[in-house]
């Protein structure tokens, strides 16, 4: 379970966007994991789970919205996070992709490369909310526009290249990342694209569960999304 320290150090906000808290707690909680940042990025939330859990119980706390329209009624209900846990799946890695000729071998991103992408994720919303800036000259906007953008196209590469365990060409396989972002920064568009389906069908099948639950004035069943914000999912639990 969390210590104090811990729990002051999950709600620290700047901690939380760049990962440093996720993976203090991480270790102080898990102590077999002696470099957080490396785990495989797709274990965290289970591990997250896992110790709120150990710290506060199986139940947490929900409000939901009734979709229904003619109800619209606010739920609360005990989410069990036990089985929540035992729901989540994992890709499977050991599956080749085979394109043009090449066997390209994906594995997960580690938890300092997802936090990095998630972080080019926030860019492109900053990116967005100065383009619908009207208070910004269009000049300004443009030149914002091609620094942001050449930015986010390197970490994308980045990204592809830290994903791939090696490619296989020929009965030669190269796994030197230096190598591999070279080969997708001229690679053609089939290649990235046949390497970023399969990248969004391992983030479909690691993605957090959506338990149902039932109204409880309609009785009308949904599925509640589960997208943890680590600083509300802690907080006021105990």
């Amino acid at each position: 379970p969390m210590t104090t320290k811990d729990e002051i150090t999950i709600r620290t906000p700047d901690a939380l966007l760049n990962g440093q808290s996720v993976v203090s707690v991480i270790e102080s909680c898990c102590p077999q994991i002696k470099d957080a940042w490396q785990m495989p990025s797709i274990d965290s939330d289970a591990v997250l789970i896992a110790i709120r859990i150990a710290s506060y119980g199986q139940d947490m706390d929900v409000t939901t919205i009734c979709p229904n329209e003619k109800c619209k009624h606010e739920n609360s209900h005990a989410l069990n996070l036990t089985g929540v846990l035992d729901s989540i799946a994992s890709p499977n890695y050991n599956v080749m992709l085979s394109v043009n000729g090449l066997k390209i071998k994906l594995k997960p991103l580690s938890y300092q490369e997802a936090t990095k992408n998630n972080l080019s994720t926030f860019e492109e919303q900053q990116l967005l909310s100065i383009i619908n800036n009207d208070e910004i000259s269009d000049e300004e906007k443009t030149e914002t526009f091609k620094k942001h953008l050449q930015r986010m196209v390197d970490l994308n590469m980045q990204a592809l290249a830290s994903t791939t365990e090696y490619i296989e060409a020929d009965g030669e396989k190269v796994d030197n990342r230096d190598f591999l972002l070279e080969f997708y920064n001229n690679a053609d568009a089939k290649i990235i694209k046949t390497v970023r389906d399969k990248l969004e069908e391992h983030a479909k099948t690691a993605a957090l569960p959506n338990p149902k639950i039932k109204c409880e004035q309609c009785e009308t069943e949904y599925p509640v999304q589960l997208g943890f914000d680590y600083a509300n999912f802690f907080v006021n639990a105990s």
